[in-house]
């Protein structure tokens, strides 16, 4: 197994038998790595009785990949362990790939070749990408059990650095947690300044 390493490597390749062309639509999700740890680092405190956070002084630091990946491991505890299965995906993402290139009865035997032969060339590509998004996922789950752990019930930060998207991203997060939470996400004026907050309004419980 290849030695896990945190860097960017870009929005998802589209391959074809005419080369390779990049989704812009799916970001490399190294590119919410640093707003995410920020937030992470910025949660580590006591929260106040309220249940209120204002995330108006967070720390902006541009962190590198190895301090990246340190402070991953202190937020998601053993991060090798996540990332174990990312050779087992990435084969399986290229195995889904080549098999619908075999099964395409609308493209010729020199087409299917090349197109086989650039999604070969592409593992490398594909496993940093989903490197990258294993160490993202690791983070929204570290966030959504600091949410939890600390019944937070919204917080409130400055636009801007990628925060609003990884809360956005955290929504969805936030609703698949046990036990759900209906958490939504707007903009707000707060004293002439618009300000984000991620309102977690209240765990839903479990139908059981």
């Amino acid at each position: 197994m290849k030695k896990i390493k945190l860097k960017y490597v870009g929005a998802k390749p589209k391959v074809s038998g005419k080369g390779v062309t990049f989704d812009q639509t799916k970001p490399d999700r190294y590119t919410f790595l640093n707003a995410a740890v920020e937030l992470l680092e910025a949660l580590s405190f006591e929260v106040a009785e309220n249940k209120k956070v204002y995330l108006y002084d967070i720390q902006k630091k541009e962190y590198n990949s190895r301090k990246l990946t340190e402070l991953l491991k202190k937020h998601c505890g053993d991060l090798d362990a996540i990332f174990n299965s990312r050779e087992e995906i990435t084969k399986a993402m290229i195995k889904k790939y080549t098999d619908k290139v075999k099964k395409n009865d609308k493209i010729g035997k020199d087409e299917r070749r090349a197109w086989l032969g650039n999604i070969k060339v592409m593992h490398d590509y594909y496993l940093q990408y989903v490197t990258n998004e294993s160490a993202y996922e690791c983070a929204l789950n570290a966030l959504a059990k600091k949410i939890h752990k600390s019944h937070i019930e919204t917080i409130t930060f400055p636009l801007g650095r990628n925060h609003g998207l990884v809360l956005s991203h955290l929504v969805d997060v936030l609703r698949d947690h046990k036990p759900p939470y209906d958490a939504t996400l707007r903009v707000k004026d707060d004293n002439g300044v618009a300000v984000g907050e991620l309102d977690m309004n209240r765990a839903v419980p479990l139908d059981i």
